[in-house]
Order: structure tokens, then sequence, then C-alpha cells
């Protein structure tokens, strides 16, 4: 943007094709998603269409004209509101901040890519289902903040995961809108002459073709790629449409496109990665793409693998055998025979990549166990979920012992600035500048913004409060058009809808049995005690959706609709439906507690609970993944035991259910109720400020990709 056009107007005309032309490029670069300043910008142009596009600047800009912006520009205020937040941005783009000049072992060529199924960046691009898509979006924002380089791949979903609504029998409904790509913030990536880019890889006995869409992630980019092409039949042209979509054919099919079309992408744009990191299972075939390339070359097969282990690394985030993707013999052949060819090796060759040495009867090619083969490095997602993963995958290294597995951990963080609120983002800003954002995995930075003489104890409770209300004010107006479930509804809504003052508990998550959604339920006398205490009210909120297959997964969202209609709890319990990134946003910066209640071990590591630090939120679960090593006894609350031996799983859950009635009868309640003279409650804002000296800085993604910078990415370079 030239000077003439940044500076403020003294009456005379700005430089407005210059500022709308940068405004639209804004737009198109999700830097905005987590910088409330620029989200503002939009936001003021049409409330109503910021609103209803699901907060989506390139939807607002489509419907605003170029008149109307050169008018609206003729305001000094928001005229120097645009320069500000363009101007940001790009110095955003040009700088090199402290911490990556830190990391001078990376090389001018280096290259990390990162393949993953999913990516949830922000609400208005639908194609992410859960938290690993939530968790590799707020990966590439971190690369982007710290300058790694670092290119993206996955899939574009035109029809998502699902919306969800809930009928009158409290079965989960989902719809399937399509996304139309002229509208969200990605472009067609195209060549010179201005033509789709295209690949094609084979399954079975046809060429599939797909193209792929860029999207700009601050100074990172994402490429998904999209089959919907005319070269392909229609069969082929909705492979991409749904995000876990269809059946197992479906899935081994959309891996082809995701692994070894990605590898091939890549290579179409002339990108060389030194790294290509699989965020799970889904993207293990890139693997064999790089064997392919290498034995092309006439490398010999041990000094190929080789080459390829050098080039990759592996992340799994399940703990649980069947949660890894496997694909039965004969599908794999069928699918996979045109590879094995290629690379002149038989189905079998291929297969071993896949199964376990020494298996009688392998009959499965499990994508988890190509992956580690094949990588130089493996990682769970928390301290626990590494020990998991070396006891369930310990028979393919039989000559070592469990704890010699190679397979370290990087415990998982979340991308701070997106999960702040806009109000906490401005509270931040007021107290510390800009510190706050360029310190995100400082200790010491944070041990001085939690001392009482930086912020006061008032200060942090009047947020609270604020936060609290902001977040049950969203809910009375999606109650108001019939969108939560199990509260008061339509107009009245809108004024008696929950209490402004009493402690309100959030759970938002998959529905998922293993994750145990009603444990705070399996007592209803106990339960009816906590949540009918007229001088300690309690509220508790749920959102989340259930997998369209999983039917115990649907029977548990079913069982907690029924509570909230139940007499005891009407109006005390709601759920809210089509849980989304926007949805999340509001609900750990508005509720007081985030409650997880996983089976342990099986929570790999959860990470929507380090989402409500930065909105002074406070954390209560079981003690399993990111938490069993974050929670210090003052921090938040844990309930159950660390050991299950010998118990059965209804003693556990019963065992689990009565510690979470103590915890909040004996302990979390109290402190929040328990005030002094001026009305705050020194206890609760004790813990809020430990909880802002020990998750801010560790459980982010800053440390998360500085983490696999040093171990991973860059590891023989320090």
């Amino acid at each position: 943007m030239s000077k003439q056009t940044a500076k403020s107007r003294d009456g005379a005309a700005p430089r407005s094709p210059d500022l709308i032309t940068h405004l639209h490029s804004l737009a198109r670069n999700l830097w905005w998603s987590w910088n409330p300043p620029a989200q503002r910008v939009f936001e003021e142009l049409s409330p109503l269409l910021w609103e209803n596009s699901n907060h989506n600047p390139v939807a607002v800009l489509a419907e605003v004209s170029e008149s109307e912006l050169t008018a609206r520009l003729g305001d000094k205020a928001f005229f120097d509101r645009v320069v500000h937040a363009v101007a940001t941005f790009q110095e955003y783009m040009r700088q090199t901040p402290v911490v990556r000049r830190e990391h001078t072992h990376i090389g001018k060529n280096d290259l990390v890519a990162y393949f993953c199924a999913e990516f949830g960046f922000h609400e208005c691009l639908p194609f992410y289902s859960g938290g690993l898509g939530i968790l590799a979006g707020d990966h590439v924002k971190s690369a982007s903040d710290l300058a790694i380089p670092f290119v993206g791949i996955g899939l574009f979903y035109r029809q998502g995961y699902f919306q969800q609504k809930v009928d009158q029998n409290g079965m989960q409904v989902e719809h399937y809108p399509s996304t139309n790509p002229a509208t969200v913030p990605v472009e067609l990536v195209t060549n010179k002459a201005g033509k789709p880019v295209l690949c094609n890889v084979a399954i079975g006995n046809s060429i599939v073709y797909f193209q792929g869409w860029k999207v700009e992630v601050g100074r990172s980019t994402v490429y998904l790629l999209d089959t919907d092409v005319p070269n392909n039949d229609t069969d082929f042209r909705g492979l991409t449409g749904l995000a876990y979509g269809g059946d197992m054919n479906t899935r081994i099919r959309q891996e082809i496109v995701l692994g070894i079309g990605g590898v091939r992408f890549i290579r179409a744009l002339g990108l060389s990665p030194t790294v290509f990191h699989m965020n799970e299972g889904h993207a293990a075939f890139l693997t064999l793409e790089l064997l392919r390339e290498q034995l092309d070359r006439g490398e010999r097969k041990s000094a190929a693998e080789k080459k390829v282990r050098g080039q990759c690394i592996f992340t799994t985030h399940t703990p649980v055998p069947a949660g890894h993707d496997r694909f039965p013999t004969d599908l794999f052949e069928f699918t996979m025979k045109p590879y094995a060819e290629a690379m002149e090796l038989t189905i079998a060759d291929l297969m071993a990549y896949g199964n376990i040495p020494g298996e009688k009867d392998p009959g499965e090619f499990t994508m988890t166990v190509l992956g580690l083969k094949l990588s130089r490095g493996a990682n769970g997602v928390s301290r626990i979920h590494g020990e998991v993963s070396r006891e369930m995958w310990k028979d393919l290294y039989p000559s070592l012992r469990t704890s010699a597995v190679p397979i370290g951990y990087i415990t998982n963080g979340v991308h701070i600035p997106t999960w702040a609120s806009r109000t906490s983002w401005d509270f931040w800003e007021r107290h510390n500048s800009h510190g706050w954002k360029e310190h995100l995995h400082d200790e010491k930075f944070w041990h001085h913004v939690a001392d009482p003489t930086i912020v006061s104890d008032e200060e942090l409770w009047s947020l609270r409060y604020q936060l609290r209300r902001q977040m049950l004010e969203f809910l009375r107006t999606r109650a108001a058009r019939q969108m939560t479930v199990g509260a008061v509804t339509g107009h009245d809504a809108l004024y008696h809808l929950f209490s402004f003052d009493a402690l309100t508990i959030g759970y938002a998550r998959r529905f998922a049995p293993y994750k145990r959604a009603p444990l705070i339920f399996s007592n209803l006398q106990r339960a009816i005690d906590l949540f009918n205490d007229p001088q300690r009210p309690l509220q508790l909120i749920f959102a989340g959706k259930a997998h369209p297959r999983d039917s115990d997964g649907k029977a548990f969202l079913r069982k907690i609709i029924e509570i909230t209609k139940d007499h005891p709890f009407h109006g005390k319990v709601v759920f809210v439906e089509n849980y989304d990134m926007n949805v999340a946003r509001t609900l750990v910066s508005g509720c007081d507690v985030w409650l997880n209640t996983p089976r342990r071990p099986l929570e790999a590591s959860g990470t929507s609970g380090e989402k409500i630090a930065i909105n002074l939120g406070l954390h209560c679960s079981i003690l399993d993944g990111w938490w069993a090593e974050a929670y210090n006894g003052k921090n938040g609350w844990a309930f159950g035991a660390k050991s299950d031996e010998g118990m059965t799983q209804e003693e556990i859950d019963k065992r689990d259910a009565d510690a979470l009635y103590t915890v909040l009868s004996k302990d979390l309640i109290p402190a929040f109720y328990d005030t002094d003279k001026s009305g705050i409650p020194k206890k609760w804002i004790a813990r809020v400020r430990s909880a802002l000296q020990t998750i801010i800085p560790v459980y982010n993604t800053h440390r998360m990709v500085m983490e696999y910078s040093r171990k991973y990415y860059f590891p023989g370079k320090q």
C-alpha cells in the first residue's frame, strides 16, 4: 500500500481503489481469523452479512459494491481502521518474528509438508469434523506465526462433515449443504495459462483426476485436493465431497488422493519438501509415492526405503486399535495393484508395509503400521498417549523392550489467539499492549502478567462476568430461533434462559461412548441436588456431534437431550445444536468451567480445555491426555484415580462419577460462591492466576510447533 494511501486524509478523497484492492487481498488470507481488529472491519461493512455468512469476509465483500466501499471509506474513522488492519497484515507478512530468528538451524531450502485429512481453520470453511482438524488448523497458524517454512495438504470437502439438527425425539439429523468455492476464502490453483493444475492417481482400474484449492493462512499455504472435475466419472467427482463419508471403499480412495495425490500435486507446483509430516494414518500412502519416486530413480528397494524414512515423520492421535484405518486384503489388492506394478513389487510386498512382522494371517493392511515403518520419527500427542502407543505397537519392534519402542510424544496445544474471544483479546491488549501475542510460550511473561499488581482481582472477575453474559446472550438468541434444546425457547428465551450470576459449566466435544457425556447424571439424586441448590445454582451447556454411523454415540446424545427436558434439569441443562468453531469459541470464552469426563487412557490429548485459560476459565477433568501433565492442584480440578487395575468398567464409571460429585460439591462450587466483602471469590481467582501461569505458556501450538521443529522437522541442524 502506498504511503499516500495509508495516510489519514484532511478532507481529500482517499486512494480508495488501492485500499479496496488490499482489503480484498486481506479477506482471502485467513490471518484475519485470529485478528479481531481485521474482523471488525468486515463486520462493520455489513453486520447482517457477516453473521449470515458465518463470519466470512469474502461473502461480505461480494455483496458490497465498489461504489459503496468507496463511499464508506469517506468516513475518516472507518478509513483509518481499514488502513490499520491492512498495514498490520502487511507488516506481519514482511517481518521475521524473533522466535523464528532463533531457529538459525532452519536452512534456506527447508520446507515442511504437513498432510492431514481435515483442517479446521474457521467456521466459514466447514472442512473439518472435530479435534484432529482443529489441531491441524491451529498447527498451521502457529507455523505461520513462527515463520516455519510450511505447506499443508488436505481434501476439499464440498459437503463438509455435516450440519446437525435434533428432532422432536432427540435424534440427531444430518444435513450436507454444499460449499461454493467462489464464496469462501480459497483460490483455485491454476497454471500460467490460467487453467486448473490437474493431477491424477490410479484407483484400481480407473484414473482419477483432481485439482487443488489454495488456502492462505498467514505466511503458510494449504492446498485442498478436489476430485469434482469434468474429467472424472460421476462416482469419482463426488469422492472428496464428504469428510469421513461413505464406506471403506470410499475411505481408501480418499486416502490415495490425499497421500499419493498430495505428493504429486506438490511436485506439480515445483515444491521439494525436506520433511513430510503425516498427521494420523489417513495420509500414510504418501510414503508409497515417495518410495515409487526413489525406485524410479534406480534406487534399490532397501536404499529407497531408507531415503523415504529420512524424509518422513508420523503422528498418531488414536489410543485404541479399532480407531486405526485397516483395509482388507482383497480391497487393498484391487485398489493398489497399479502401484505394485509401477514399483515392480508384488501385492504381498506392498501388503507387508502395512502388516506387523510375524502375524500368521495379517488379513488387513494397517495405515498406521505403514506410517511407522517408513518414518524416521513418530510421536503420540501426550505423555500418556505416547506410553499407550508404545504398548500398542510394540510387536512392530520385537527386539526392543516396550519402553524403547521409537514412538515419542509431543503434547498437543492450541493456537491461543484463535481461541481468545474478542473481549479477551481487547482485555490483554489493554494490559499488555502487543506483548501477550509475542510471548505465548514465555513462562516468565505469564508469571508477570498473573501478578495482582499488573491485573487486579476486580479486573479479572469483571472480565469473567462480561464473557459469561456475552455467551448467555448468544445462547438466548439461538434459543429464540429454536436452536437450543431443553431450554426456554422463543421470545421468552431472550429474557429468561439461564442466569448471568450462576456457575456455568461447558461440555462440548464429539459424542463418543468413551467420552462419557452423561457421567454427571450417573446418580440422578446427587445431580438433582447440585442443580437445584437455590443458594449455589449450577447450569450446564452441552454441544457436540455424534458420527453419523456411531449408534452408541447417538444414543448418548439422545440421553443428554432427554435429561435437558426433565423437570429437575429443564432450563438448567441445555444442548446447543450444530457445534462448530463459532459455538466452540463462544463456549470456551463464556463458561466458567470446562468439563472433561473420558475413560482413561482413551483421551489422546483432549485440547478443548486448553482454550479456556486465556478467557479466565478453569478446567475440571479426569487425569488423562494433556491434563495429566498440566494439573498441579492449583490451576483447576481433577477427579478420578490414576489406576483402574482390577476394576470393571461399571465400577470405574461409578467411582469417577462419585469423585466428580465430591469435587463439585466440596471444592469447585464453594470456590465460585465464597466471596469477600467486595464480591470477589478469592480462591477462584487464585486458581485463574495459576492457570494463566502454567497453561498458556506451555499448552499452545507455538510451543508444540517449536518442539516438532527441534525433535522432528530439523533435528540434526541444532
